[in-house]
């Protein structure tokens, strides 16, 4: 009996020639991530047992990207928290203001992470790095203590559906709409504790950048992981951010799926979630007349280059609707450089936009864009639950890029082709 892509990974990170679905492994790891709100957790859990030097200081990345910059005391003391640790224990991969940028799309940037890593982070989102066939997935803060002291973590080796992709994405159409799609598909609990292993020539038509948002939610639909096939894009991305050495792990033909599922890209609309869960889902010709407060082009799931030209593509020229609030935020420093250097920021401030330091506030109801009550946004984050931005009452859309920029023209729920 063959294995997947995932258990190819897990078997190789516990030293073993075979896994299968529901056995308990121990693993090497190969990069542990935390940020401002998970990692003083660990670091007070390290200091209670005494924890005197980390395992590999290469190993290591801590991210304040959550309240960053520090929105108050508590935040600043979470980070002060982290900076005397990293310090203290010569962590190599220290990120605050003035390097920042929100975690996970920092790390593929720096090229931490590459094809055939296990990376752990206490952050549920770290399933990003699946885009580049890495088995990356979120555990909890005490999982983060254990294995920053240790190198290893504890799985339960996780079976696997199979999203099989065919065809090309209309125009505009993006990772976004495919991965939304997908959870509207099969529920946000369906893929609970799964690896979802993504194949097909499909693949090949998607971006990086398409294939990090995909892996990115995976989490939203339960999953434990995404994970990616390496390809010729994947490599092309690998050797131009990262001289990290990398190993390349296929799934055997006779590999066990308890489910296949397959996804024609070219017949996935523009897709919008609507509260207050990601799977309920319709397309945004069908979203209805639903006006809007705020708009948010960013986070962790469509805060990179291609996702701000997308945006400044549909806002050039136009302006945002007078009493909606339009916040862009490029997910790191270089992408904010590089959208400075192509003119996306000035395109953005001209239309009535405001343009942030990178930073996850708004995300989470953290910062730099809470709702109050009765409110509603169109978001590129990833989370649509009750209060997840702000007052228990707001509403939450989650959409594309594309959409989030048509929208905040409009006033209302809208894809670009519905612009006068």
């Amino acid at each position: 009996m063959g294995m997947t892509m995932t258990q190819k990974i897990l078997a190789k990170k516990a030293n073993l020639p075979y896994v299968e679905a529901g056995q308990f492994v121990k693993c090497q790891t190969d990069m542990i991530l935390g940020n401002d709100i998970t990692a003083p957790v660990a670091i007070k859990e390290m200091e209670k047992k005494k924890v005197q030097k980390v395992f590999d200081k290469s190993k290591i990345a801590l991210v304040p990207d959550h309240f960053t910059p520090n929105k108050d005391i508590k935040a600043a003391e979470n980070c002060k928290c982290m900076r005397e640790f990293a310090y203290r224990m010569g962590i190599e991969h220290y990120f605050e203001v003035g390097e920042m940028g929100v975690e996970h799309a920092l790390l593929p940037e720096k090229g931490l992470v590459t094809a055939g890593d296990l990376v752990i982070g206490a952050d549920s989102h770290t399933c990003t790095y699946g885009a580049l066939g890495a088995f990356s997935t979120g555990v909890g803060s005490t999982d983060i203590a254990a294995a920053m002291a240790t190198g290893y973590a504890w799985f339960k080796v996780p079976g696997a559906l199979r999203f099989h992709l065919t065809g090309k994405l209309r125009p505009h159409v993006s990772g976004k709409d495919v991965i939304l799609h997908i959870i509207g598909m099969i529920g946000v609990d369906g893929a609970l504790y799964k690896s979802m292993e993504f194949t097909g020539d499909g693949i090949g038509n998607l971006s990086m950048d398409d294939r990090f948002t995909v892996a990115n939610m995976a989490i939203e639909a339960g999953g434990k992981n995404g994970i990616f096939p390496v390809d010729d894009k994947t490599l092309e991305y690998i050797k131009e951010h990262s001289k990290k050495p990398y190993e390349i792990f296929e799934a055997d033909e006779d590999a066990v799926y308890e489910k296949t599922y397959r996804v024609d890209l070219s017949e996935i609309p523009l897709t919008v979630a609507f509260p207050h869960l990601p799977d309920n889902t319709r397309p945004v010709e069908k979203a209805g007349d639903i006006t809007i407060d705020q708009v948010v082009i960013g986070s962790c799931t469509n805060g990179r280059l291609s996702d701000l030209k997308v945006a400044a593509e549909i806002l050039k020229g136009r302006k945002v609707k007078k009493g909606v609030r339009a916040i862009v935020i490029p997910a790191t420093q270089k992408i904010w450089m590089e959208a400075m250097k192509l003119g996306y920021l000035e395109t953005f401030m001209e239309a009535g936009c405001v343009v942030s330091t990178p930073t996850c506030g708004p995300c989470l109801g953290g910062h730099m864009g809470i709702l109050a009550a009765g409110e509603r946004a169109v978001t590129t984050t990833n989370r649509n639950f009750k209060g997840r931005m702000g007052h228990v009452t707001s509403e939450v859309y989650l959409a594309s890029p594309a959409v989030a920029a048509a929208s905040a023209v409009a006033g209302r729920i809208v894809g670009p082709d519905q612009l006068d």
